[in-house]
C-alpha cells in the first residue's frame, strides 16, 4: 500500500485565519497533515527567525492523519519547528497561506507567507505559496479550491527543481478562467509615513503608501490576476545576478600587505 505524503501547513495571518482554515480543508484528503502556524498574527515580517526569546510549541490536535499546532514564532520558525520538531523530518508539499491579500510583484519581499516557501525551498522540500487578491478578512476562497488542488496534487507526483519553489496569487472572482504560469512584475510601494503626536507630546508614525505600477509588458502576475487568471511565479533561493559578474569585473584586485 502506497505511503500517504505528508504536507506541512502554515501561514503568516495566524492559525486562526480564515484562510488557512480553508487551505486546511482543500488539503485534508491529500495526505497526512501537519499544521504549524503562528499563534498571532505576522504579515510582513519577511524571512525574520525568532533567537533571542524561547520558541514554543501548542498541541491543538492530535489525530491519525492530522496534527495542528500553533507556535509564538515567525512563519520561517513554524516551518523549522514543523521539519525538525513535529515531522522530524521533510515533508512531501509544504503550502502557505491563504494569504489575506496579494503576494504578487514585490510584495513576496516583505511577504512571511512566501518566507514559509522559501524556507522550505532551502530545505529541498517542494513549497507553494498562496494568496488571495484581496486584504478583506471576510473572503470567499472556494473558488479557488480546485487551483489549489490542481497544483498541490501536480506538485505532489512531478516535485519541483531543487531551489524553485512557487509563488500563486488568487484573483477575487466567483469563478477563476485557469492558471497562467508567469513572471514578477516591475512595481514597488512608494512608501510615506503619517506622522502625528501622542498625548505626551511625542511623535509616532504609521507606514503608508501607494503601490506604483512600473511594467510595460503584460505577461505578470499583476495582469494575470487583472485578467481573471490565478498566477504561477516560479522564484529562485539564488539571487545571484550572474549576468552582471563580468560586467562587475573591474572590482576585481589583489589586495596586499605592506
Amino acid at each position: 500500500m502506497k505511503k500517504k505524503p505528508t504536507i506541512l501547513i502554515t501561514n503568516d495571518d495566524g492559525i486562526d485565519a480564515q484562510g488557512i482554515r480553508f487551505l486546511i480543508d482543500a488539503m485534508r484528503d491529500l495526505g497526512n497533515i501537519v499544521v504549524v502556524a503562528p499563534d498571532s498574527p505576522q504579515s510582513g515580517m519577511g524571512h525574520a527567525i525568532t533567537v533571542q526569546t524561547p520558541l514554543r510549541l501548542k498541541k491543538r490536535i492530535h489525530e491519525t492523519d492530522y496534527q495542528e499546532y500553533s507556535c509564538n514564532g515567525t512563519p520561517v520558525d513554524c516551518v523549522k519547528l514543523g521539519e525538525q520538531v513535529v515531522i522530524k523530518d521533510l515533508p512531501d508539499l509544504l503550502v502557505s497561506g491563504v494569504n489575506h491579500g496579494s503576494n504578487a510583484s514585490i510584495n513576496i519581499v516583505y511577504s512571511g507567507t512566501m518566507a514559509a516557501v522559501i524556507e522550505g525551498c532551502i530545505d529541498r522540500i517542494p513549497s507553494v505559496g498562496f494568496s488571495m487578491n484581496d486584504f478583506s478578512h471576510h473572503l470567499d476562497f472556494e473558488p479557488a479550491r480546485n487551483i489549489i488542488r490542481h497544483i498541490a496534487k501536480n506538485i505532489l507526483q512531478n516535485r519541483l527543481p531543487d531551489g524553485i519553489c512557487l509563488n500563486v496569487n488568487l484573483p477575487v472572482e466567483k469563478e477563476i478562467k485557469g492558471i497562467q504560469v508567469t513572471r514578477q512584475a516591475n512595481a514597488r510601494w512608494k512608501e510615506e509615513f503619517d506622522t502625528r503626536t501622542d498625548p505626551r507630546g511625542k511623535d509616532y508614525h504609521w507606514l503608508t503608501g501607494k503601490f506604483e505600477y512600473l511594467d510595460n509588458g503584460h505577461e505578470n502576475d499583476v495582469n494575470a490576476m487583472k485578467n481573471g487568471y490565478a498566477s504561477v511565479v516560479p522564484v529562485k533561493i539564488d539571487l545571484t545576478a550572474y549576468d552582471q559578474i563580468d560586467n562587475l569585473k573591474y572590482l576585481e584586485t589583489n589586495i596586499g600587505t605592506d
